[in-house]
């Protein structure tokens, strides 16, 4: 039997350098380690789950602006260039969030931040929902974005953290497909309850969503090990969540550590600092630009493909089922990029992902006299934009090491996230001008080229199979 089998097996931890070498009786488990060479479990699926309810209850409040858009152009008698503000509010609110949340936590944990923004953003949306004016709506959404932004970057951070590295971008990846079906659920809810019963029971829906699931996450979501580890809290913590992951292993009286990529970094090194650092500075600006692009084509397709396709003569209720096409490709885009970049250099695959992606808004600008093209177009669109702008995530929690990883994503989202705002104010801006579909599409290839050349400037620098190598690590006694 083998090292790596015994290990699997729960009959030898697995030792730093500095204990075996020692003689002494081996306790110390490198919990990185540890978790890579264990299979998925039943209690990472589970973990994977309520990640996924997150993002899921985060892509419909995030979108619900976008769907209910026309229903407001018609009931409150107002210009599609006032909804700007409108639509802005939560992208602005979005950036704000993931700022700030990152750097807690990293100080404070993932769990913690990640219930308290939940239920912050639930809370919010059920306020929005009373709303009498596109000032008060403004507001509210802002407060709303704050919540959004704080929760994504933190259930990726935390999924990425339980996720074996072999499968580390697909389980990401996955993950983030709650986004997309949100956005599903957002457009075909949509369709159905604003005839019914207002535009205001998407908000309420978007806000019950999330204070049931913030309950969940607080009762069955573990923090992270890893960050237990570098905090050096809780041994025997740490110690029963790893054997929910391996029930066979041996785990009593040992002592906990966590590699980094990074033999230099030193964890109390301010983690915004660490994000400039000579070594990560140039992949942090060009996620950041690479975010901001995708970003920009994302929500402004979000935003205003209901409108576009009612101008273009369908439906409200078509529109809306015709633009849910664009996320819903985006379920199969997470899946396929996340699984390619598990095997393939991740900055490279998302670059040329992103370079199709501008080929693409191309065609789809010449088809607007062909429905059933246009709908097969938009769920291609989908498949590649979204699922390049989400595997941005999966590559970012490999780029940065466990002290900084919250703050590194988190800030890549922040960072991004005027790129949405300025999505959504060109979206009103181009409508304003009567642009049709054809011509909005045609544009968003400019965005996706840029966002293409921001990405594969990191892959000499920074390879996505980044091997991690034993240095001096952090201890959890």
């Amino acid at each position: 039997m083998t090292q790596l089998d015994r290990i699997k097996s729960g009959n030898e931890p697995l030792l730093t350098n500095d204990v075996a070498s020692s003689g002494t009786k081996p306790h110390t488990i490198d919990v990185v380690a540890f978790i890579d060479a264990q299979k998925f479990s039943l209690y990472q699926w589970a973990i994977l789950l309520l990640c996924f309810l997150v993002l899921a209850t985060d892509g419909f409040d995030a979108a619900a602006i976008g769907y209910i858009a026309p229903a407001l152009i018609v009931k409150w008698g107002v210009s599609r260039e006032a909804l700007g503000p409108v639509m802005g509010a939560a992208l602005i609110g979005l950036g704000m969030g993931a700022l700030v949340a990152g750097p807690i936590a990293d100080l404070i944990g993932r769990k913690t931040v990640l219930v308290m923004s939940v239920a912050c953003f639930g809370l919010w949306s059920i306020a929005a929902a009373q709303a009498q004016s596109l000032g008060t709506l403004t507001a509210l959404r802002l407060l709303t974005g704050l919540g959004l932004g704080a929760a994504m970057p933190n259930a990726m951070t935390l999924m990425s953290e339980y996720a074996p590295a072999r499968i580390r971008a697909v389980v990401v990846n996955v993950m983030n497909c709650g986004f997309s079906l949100g956005l599903v659920i957002g457009g075909v809810g949509s369709a159905w309850l604003i005839p019914k019963f207002g535009w205001q029971s998407v908000l309420i829906a978007g806000g019950i969503g999330p204070l049931v699931l913030a309950v969940l996450l607080a009762s069955l979501l573990p923090e992270s090990v890893q960050f237990l580890v570098v905090r050096s809290k809780a041994p025997a913590r740490i110690a029963r969540t790893l054997g929910q992951i391996a029930p066979g292993a041996r785990l009593e009286d040992c002592h906990f550590v966590v590699t980094h990529a990074n033999p230099q970094l030193s964890r109390d090194e301010s983690p915004f600092a660490m994000l400039l650092s000579q070594r990560y500075r140039l992949g942090t600006l060009m996620l950041w630009i690479g975010y901001f692009m995708a970003l920009l084509i994302y929500y402004l397709l979000t935003n205003w493909l209901p409108t576009l396709m009612k101008d273009a003569g369908f439906s409200m209720r078509n529109a809306a089922l015709m633009t849910s096409l664009f996320p819903l490709g985006g379920i199969v885009g997470n899946i396929c990029v996340g699984w390619v970049m598990d095997r393939f250099d991740g900055a490279r695959v998302i670059a040329l992902t992103f370079g199709l992606t501008a080929v693409l808004v191309l065609v789809a600008g010449q088809t607007m006299g062909y429905p059933g093209t246009l709908g097969a177009l938009l769920f291609l669109c989908g498949v590649l934009l979204i699922g390049a702008g989400t595997s941005m995530s999966a590559l970012a929690v490999t780029f940065y090491p466990t002290h900084g990883r919250a703050t590194g994503v988190s800030w890549m989202h922040g960072m991004g996230r005027p790129g949405g705002v300025a999505g959504a104010w060109i979206g009103a801006a181009l409508m304003g001008m009567g642009w049709n579909l054809g011509a909005v599409f045609s544009l968003l290839a400019v965005p996706a080229l840029a966002a293409a050349c921001a990405v594969y400037a990191m892959a000499p620098r920074k390879s996505r199979r980044a091997v991690l190598v034993h240095e001096q690590p952090d201890r959890a006694r």
